[in-house]
């Protein structure tokens, strides 16, 4: 029995930190303390700064606005292909508009598509009053919509995408309505058709002026 007490190890016992002793300072007697303040011993446990800012956002050329976006399939031999649809249209809200559709294998492939396709696609709507200059009619496929000037305050009184086209080519005041299919492509195609048949009214030409020698004769 004494053998057996003579043969175990005594584990030594570490003293404990005097109070109000430092942190990090070794015990009296003892290992020096290891840890630290929280955040890996920097002070108030934040990284430091290292000047890394953000680079300012470059204001954007034109407004986009995703009208339709669908999955659609195509039976191949190999079976049944999927891609997605996107239909978008872009306007600098200055009286330049455009529509752009694209497919692709995901939503920002065809959506970056359509952009492309839409930026190919502009044209200039010319404004009088802060309205469009004359009543304007348009019919493509089964899509069938109007578009009439209106007085300044009106806004715009127009549904689905006409009132899409209408603001974000800028038009002001405008009062428009479909009148045929609800398919959105077909009256975002019709709404552009009509923007291009606007025409300015030709400037009066000033009158004459008669000389007095020929009123005299």
């Amino acid at each position: 029995m004494t053998n057996d007490i003579q043969n175990k190890t005594a584990v030594p016992v570490q003293p404990a930190a005097a109070p109000g002793a430092p942190v990090g300072q070794p015990a009296a007697g003892g290992r020096p303390f290891r840890g630290g303040p929280r955040g890996g011993g920097r002070p108030g446990g934040s990284r430091p700064d290292r000047g890394r800012g953000r680079r300012p956002e470059e204001p954007k050329e034109f407004d986009q606005r995703i009208l339709e976006m669908a999955r659609v399939t195509r039976v191949t031999k190999g079976g049944k292909r999927m891609r997605f649809r996107a239909c978008v249209i872009i306007g600098d809200r200055k009286g330049r508009v455009g529509y752009g559709i694209a497919k692709g294998q995901d939503v920002s492939a065809s959506v970056n598509k359509a952009v492309v396709q839409a930026k190919k696609r502009l044209l200039t709507v010319p404004l009088m009053n802060e309205t469009i200059p004359h009543v304007v009619a348009q019919k493509f496929a089964a899509a069938s919509l109007i578009i009439k000037p209106a007085p300044k305050g009106t806004g715009i009184k127009a549904g689905g995408a006409l009132r899409v086209v209408l603001e974000l080519a800028g038009v002001p005041n405008a009062v428009g309505k479909i009148l045929g299919s609800n398919n959105k492509i077909n009256n975002t195609k019709a709404a552009i058709a009509a923007l291009r048949q606007l025409r300015r009214p030709p400037a009066k030409a000033a009158p004459a002026k008669v000389e007095k020698a020929e009123v005299a004769a």
